[in-house]
């Protein structure tokens, strides 16, 4: 009887997020040269989209600071694979069913800057997608006084700071947590922490001189190890992965950057993945990776083919048929015909799933990508905002024809909401012809937050409008000892038992008749827009005589209106207290029995 197969592991991927300008990229930078390795060219494994950091370089870059926290423990993963390409963009395309590709991200923090609005936005994204992740609280070389010590971990570097330089980075830290407990993120320095299941580690770094890098490096492989080991074992031997870009390269035509997550993908491979129109299948042609030390991004960077790429790499793909794909689909590498079907349909329910097509009320909704998009669209069902289309690319004059379809049917949602994709010059002068508002930005709760803007607006239109054109019910007493004038206009004392009185509001009596109209409303000789339930004031009651129709001691009514139109009829409710509608719906009635 055969051995059981132990299980393998494969690294875990690593995704960078944060504010713009808080040294993601510069962190990367470090971490993927890791002057660590500088003693040991080729000690980094360069991978399309992604740097591998192997597991003895991290166990001897970290050994003072698993020293430190008497932290000892069997490797089991092969160390680490960190995405190149950092933002909240490019994590929203490390997807997959269920959840994110990546198993674990650092969150950059600028300790001069704090939480800002792309923070937020990285700390929504990780929670959506029930990501993992450790705090880099980056640029800590800034903080004044503070004593640089290259590549050294925190916990050393820390230890020889100045008082003044441990005084200003305690205040910042401090007030940093602060922030992101507002934001629902229970946070602590990583060495104070005991149990890492209910508390955030924040590393204190500094990209640019390589202080805390050790430490967070250490944090996350103790993270992997401890929590995360089952999601890390090899599954499948056909490979599984995402596509994180879709370009053109010279000599090539469109190729994708796929992050292969479980399995092989090998050249000759059966793969499916999304396109714009539908699923797309077809064959690799052939594989790339950096050549060793290599920089990938850098001009001129130069590949090399190889056979094949299992988990978890990052790997160039050439196929034919890949000029529709989107980037964010899922990719399947099918080997058994039989297979080919299911893997279709499965792509095709997961991309059906995001992109919308329908005849409903809703807005049209554009991303850049399929990983965005899926982002964009739960954020505007999470607001309650109904969405008839959702698509990829630029806004084009398509778009603008499909908002104002909804102009006659709920003109609010006649809006092209635009996340990170362009505005064709045609879509633009169709939309300014047709009056079609289109709201275009690159962090997502900004974008939203700017079409909710729009909408109260619209609304505080809608009830100042509603109230040009209705009378509020009210019931006023007229105080007998205060008779200013008698008629041409009549001027009053009142008290205002119920509701409000506004200029221009029509008054009948206990009978139903018509009295006269308010000219004005005063207070002690100012004039005042409005009179509520428990104001005396003076009125002026144009065609009304006092003794005749208006009479000292007596109560008076607005008369109002019956509200036909539905939607004005609940909104004009809704303003009223349930005492209010009683008093409408009584004045109606006096109304009806003149």
């Amino acid at each position: 009887m055969s051995e059981e197969r132990p299980p393998r592991y494969r690294q875990p991927l690593v995704a960078v997020l944060g504010h713009v300008d808080s040294g993601k990229t510069t962190l990367l930078d470090y971490i993927r040269k890791t002057r660590v390795a500088a003693k040991e060219p080729g000690s980094i494994t360069q991978h399309v989209g992604a740097s591998e950091v192997p597991a003895d370089v991290i166990e001897r870059v970290c050994e003072p600071v698993f020293k430190s926290l008497g932290v000892r423990f069997e490797l089991k993963t092969k160390g680490l694979l960190f995405i190149d390409l950092p933002g909240h963009e490019v994590f929203s395309n490390l997807r997959k069913r269920g959840g994110s590709a990546a198993d674990v991200a650092i969150l950059v923090i600028d300790i001069m800057g704090g939480v800002q609005p792309q923070t937020v936005e990285s700390i929504n994204i990780l929670r959506e997608r029930k990501t993992p992740f450790v705090i880099a609280l980056n640029k800590i070389d800034l903080i004044a006084g503070w004593r640089s010590k290259p590549g050294a971990p925190f916990i050393e570097s820390f230890k020889e700071q100045p008082p003044r330089a441990i005084a200003e980075f305690e205040r910042r830290f401090y007030t940093i947590l602060g922030q992101l407990a507002e934001h629902g993120i229970n946070a602590e320095r990583y060495d104070r922490i005991t149990d890492f299941t209910r508390t955030f580690a924040v590393v204190p770094t500094s990209a640019t001189t390589g202080e805390g890098v050790p430490d967070l490096l250490a944090i996350l492989l103790g993270l992997v190890q401890r929590y995360m080991l089952d999601r890390l074992e090899i599954t499948s031997e056909e490979g599984r992965g995402v596509v994180l870009e879709v370009k053109t390269m010279h000599g090539l035509g469109t190729v994708i950057t796929a992050i292969i997550y479980d399995g092989e993908l090998r050249e000759g491979d059966t793969i499916v993945l999304a396109g714009l129109r539908g699923a797309i299948v077809t064959k690799v042609r052939a594989l790339f990776r950096p050549r060793p030390l290599d920089e990938m991004r850098a001009p001129g960077a130069k590949f090399q083919r190889v056979p094949s790429a299992s988990a978890a790499a990052g790997v160039m793909v050439s196929a034919v048929d890949l000029e529709g794909a989107v980037a964010g689909s899922p990719l399947f590498v099918v080997r058994n015909p039989e297979k080919l079907q299911r893997a279709v349909k499965a792509v095709e329910e997961e991309v059906g799933a995001i992109l919308i097509r329908t005849d409903k009320v809703g807005v049209i909704a554009k991303a850049d990508t399929l990983g965005t998009l899926e982002a964009l669209v739960s954020h505007l069902r999470s607001k309650g905002i109904p969405v008839r289309r959702a698509d990829i690319g630029p806004v084009t004059k398509t778009d603008v024809f499909e908002a104002h379809a909804m102009k006659s049917d709920d003109p609010k949602y006649a809006v092209v909401i635009a996340f990170n994709v362009k505005v064709t010059e045609e879509a633009e002068q169709e939309a300014k012809s047709r009056g079609i508002k289109i709201f275009h930005d690159v962090i997502i709760y900004q974008l939203i937050e700017k079409f909710e803007s729009y909408l109260e607006e619209l609304k505080r239109r809608e009830i100042q409008e509603l109230l040009s054109s209705v009378v509020y019910p009210a019931e006023i007493f007229i105080l007998p000892d205060y008779i200013f004038r008698r008629s041409d206009p009549a001027i009053v004392g009142v008290e205002v038992l119920r509701g409000k009185i506004r200029p221009g509001y029509p008054l009948i009596n206990e009978s139903g008749r018509r009295v006269g109209v308010i000219q004005d409303i005063q207070d002690r000789g100012v004039r005042l827009p409005e009179a509520k339930a428990g104001d005396k004031v003076a009125v002026s009651i144009r065609g009304g005589v006092v003794g005749r129709n208006v009479k000292p001691g007596r109560t008076l009514y607005t008369e109002v209106f019956d509200v036909y139109d539905p939607k004005k009829r609940s909104m004009f409710f809704a303003m009223l207290s349930e005492e209010e509608k009683e008093l409408y719906r009584r004045i109606l009635a006096l109304r009806m029995r003149r």
